[in-house]
């Protein structure tokens, strides 16, 4: 436990005792993993979203997926190809997402709305960070400092802190992973990763969420749950809508429109990256700084503590000495505690000169491999192309001290 507490993005200078209302959030990912996934993120639309229990999904579908190049949207059994402009029956159609980015639906996820209202959250969003076209796509954070989540089987509010990390890629689809915290009404905290998808054009995003609540709670239903949703992003509000069902009596029925990702792209990927090597040159050192730690306590993969980022500062190293600037407040260490301690590290990165720097950094002690995304064209671009370890997290004023160093 002593380890615990001192190596996990964890020296809690603050105390490790629950955080107020400090959450947490993410960065990069995907792959075609377990059904743990959430959702997709749509481009920015206006709030004609999907209401609860209603037949469609506002005035441009439920997710309902638009066809780009040789793809045409059904009307039948066929199945379309995903991409760029409207296609009929959309508003209807499955969505098969991208094998690269399934959302743990590789089948499919089916219109939201056939399922049974479980509840409606509205999302406060404080500062939107656009990055850049990256190694990716074109990516933008959207930071989340509140919000409200109503349903008849539960109440809960958002915790400060969460991100949503829309990909939109070149064919103009949009993948989406979504992170927050949640209190309930009862003082059950929520762990809530969304992963969804949408068609170009399309503002509505189909998102699959995935909870992680102490088995012991009067919750943990949702943590077997089979949920599918919508996210609406009303940027003149400056909120997020999601509308979530129970779907676990919805088919993922014809007719089909199967999204693809663009060739000779690299895919974001959901999980932890597994690479090895041995260090090389030093790339830069943050000294991030932690709020208290919050325990979700022992779910359906273990134990799930959080420990929010709060702020900090980074310094350039050998490989890129110019750079110097600070670490943005919001995303946590999502760590989970099982036979072996997973560290999940998601937060962004805002050099002097103006760029963003999304960061992932994943795995156990002595193995952390992170994953960067900067813009392609920007000064930072060696950050997407090259390979990296990091060191473990080692002590510093009021949190934790990082070097990450060229993979060799």
């Amino acid at each position: 436990m002593k380890l615990l507490m001192i190596g996990i993005l964890g020296i809690c200078a603050a105390g490790c005792g629950e955080a107020g209302e400090d959450g947490s959030t993410g960065t990069t990912s995907s792959s075609s993993g377990d059904a743990t996934s959430g959702g997709p993120g749509g481009t920015t639309g206006t709030t004609s979203g999907a209401g609860m229990g209603g037949a469609g999904s506002g005035s441009t579908g439920a997710g309902g997926a638009m066809d780009t190049g040789s793809g045409s949207g059904s009307t039948g059994g066929s199945v379309g190809t995903g991409g760029g402009g409207g296609s009929a029956g959309g508003d209807e159609a499955t969505i098969v997402p991208d094998p690269s980015w399934t959302c743990g639906m590789p089948d499919g996820i089916p219109l939201p709305t056939l399922g049974k209202p479980v509840f409606r959250a509205t999302l406060e969003l404080g500062e939107t960070h656009d990055v850049g076209t990256t190694q990716f796509g074109h990516r933008r954070l959207l930071d989340v400092k509140g919000g409200t989540l109503t349903g008849d089987k539960i109440q809960a509010t958002f915790l400060t802190g969460g991100m949503d990390l829309e990909l939109t890629l070149s064919n103009g689809s949009v993948e989406l992973e979504e992170i927050n915290i949640l209190r309930a009404s009862d003082g059950t905290l929520i762990y809530l990763r969304s992963c969804g998808v949408a068609a170009a054009g399309d503002g509505v995003v189909r998102v699959v969420p995935d909870f992680e609540v102490a088995q012991s709670s009067s919750l943990a239903w949702l943590n077997t749950g089979k949920f599918a949703g919508t996210r609406v992003v009303d940027a003149a509000a400056g909120t997020i809508q999601l509308d979530i069902y129970d779907i676990a009596d919805v088919a993922a029925a014809e007719p089909k429109i199967q999204l693809k990702d663009p060739e000779g792209v690299p895919n974001q990927t959901w999980e932890c990256s597994t690479a090895t090597g041995a260090r090389g040159s030093s790339v830069f050192t943050e000294s991030v700084t932690l709020g208290g730690s919050i325990s979700v306590g022992a779910s359906k993969r273990g134990t799930r503590n959080i420990i929010p980022i709060t702020g900090g500062t980074v310094t350039g190293g050998m490989l890129l000495s110019g750079l110097s600037g600070s670490v943005l407040p919001g995303g946590a260490d999502y760590q989970l505690i099982g036979a072996t301690t997973v560290l999940d590290a998601r937060y962004a990165l805002s050099s002097n000169d103006g760029e963003v720097i999304v960061v992932r950094n994943c795995g156990p002690f002595g193995a952390l491999i992170p994953v960067f995304e900067t813009r392609a064209d920007g000064p930072y671009a060696i950050l997407n192309t090259k390979q990296y370890v990091s060191s473990d997290p080692g002590g510093a004023a009021g949190g934790v001290s990082l070097t990450f160093y060229e993979r060799r």
